[in-house]
């Protein structure tokens, strides 16, 4: 008789809420990541991928919700929480630029070493064997990432990729159960794509669970077990990429087409209700129009025949008393000549005008 295990969880995230304000970032949540399992988690910009991460890695103290790892619920602090076994990199490359290769995956490290201040201060025998042993586990990471060579160059002169790369083992160097990725692709090309999809299946051979953001949706569903998407803070579907990727609500997310009960209608609806019901005007009863008068609207559509600003005024009648009546302009008289009538010219070739010839 075979029997089969079931699948043990190594995070564990219920009902995580995230609010900044008036603002819900993250809406009741719920997301398991079990053993050995690649998680992808995909959504449009601003759904809060991020944020979520956020709220699992101690950066955020959720509003609402626990996390556990391995049924451990964790205390909101960074560092406890890489003490218990998650790490996470970052969407935006947080390395210590003018520190070696080497010693930014030591950094890693340090909740890992027992030794204390006095030790460090001292420097007896047994912080010497502990950072002879940091560094040769350190050395391995660069090597399982094919950095060995570059252990003494600075973390800024390295490529864009590379420095990604880099990034991936720090957050090894803790040597954590569950491993967060945000965006560990963006901005590479497809041999980087390519080379970063082959490292993380070679982290989930090392038995270490992986939980990854991403945007390309080919490296994505290449790469997970299971599939859970994002939309406005809220999970819209959780599954095997086949299923995700098939999915009507998904794809109209991604285009931005509203589909039913996608979340955000139930408050979308309550506004315009209440638009609605504020300017609905009130219901009035219009006497008949009279079809012989005109109505209000042609009234103010009629041109007339003239304005104010044509007005000819009135000439007024001259008073027969008024001495000053003889003196007012009067309009002079259009000219008898016309064009053909002046200037002909006369028998002799002389040009006169025949009001001369009149005189």
């Amino acid at each position: 008789m075979t029997t089969t295990t079931a699948p043990s969880p190594v995070l564990e995230a219920t009902g995580v809420t995230m609010r900044f304000g008036g603002l819900t970032a993250v809406r009741n949540v719920d997301l398991t990541v079990n053993a050995g399992e690649i998680v992808g988690l995909i959504g449009p910009n601003g759904a809060g991928k991020t944020t979520f991460f956020n709220c699992l890695t101690g950066l955020y103290v959720p509003t609402e919700g626990k996390v556990a790892y391995k049924g451990t619920v964790l205390p909101p602090k960074p560092h406890l929480v890489t003490s218990a076994g998650i790490a996470r990199t970052f969407q935006n490359i947080r390395l210590f630029a003018n520190m070696t290769v080497l010693e930014n995956v030591l950094v890693g490290r340090h909740t890992r070493t027992k030794e204390g201040l006095w030790s460090a201060l001292l420097r007896g025998p047994g912080f010497r064997k502990a950072e002879a042993a940091s560094r040769e586990r350190a050395m391995e990471l660069l090597e399982f990432i094919g950095l060995e060579h570059k252990a003494d160059h600075l973390s800024r002169n390295l490529p864009y990729g590379e420095q990604r790369k880099l990034e991936i083992a720090r957050a090894m160097a803790s040597e954590p159960g569950l491993l967060l990725l945000d965006e560990p692709t963006a901005g590479m090309n497809p041999q980087e794509t390519r080379a970063t999809e082959d490292l993380v299946f070679a982290i989930r051979d090392r038995g270490i669970a992986v939980l990854v953001i991403e945007h390309d949706m080919r490296f994505i569903f290449n790469l997970s077990d299971r599939v859970a998407c994002l939309v406005q803070g809220e999970k819209l579907v959780e599954g095997t990429s086949e299923v995700v990727q098939g999915d009507e609500r998904v794809i109209a997310a991604y285009l931005g087409t509203p589909f039913e009960g996608a979340p955000g209608d139930e408050e979308l609806a309550e506004v315009e209700a209440a638009e609605a019901a504020g300017t609905a005007p009130a219901t009035t009863t219009t006497p008949a129009a009279d079809p012989t008068e005109p109505t209000e609207a042609t009234a103010e559509t009629e041109t007339p025949a003239t304005t104010e600003a044509t007005k000819t005024p009135a000439t007024p009648a001259a008073d027969p008393t008024d001495d000053t009546a003889d003196e007012a302009p009067t309009a002079p008289e259009a000219p008898a000549v016309t064009p053909a009538d002046a200037d002909e010219p006369d028998a002799h070739g002389s040009t006169t005008s025949k009001e001369g010839n009149a005189q």
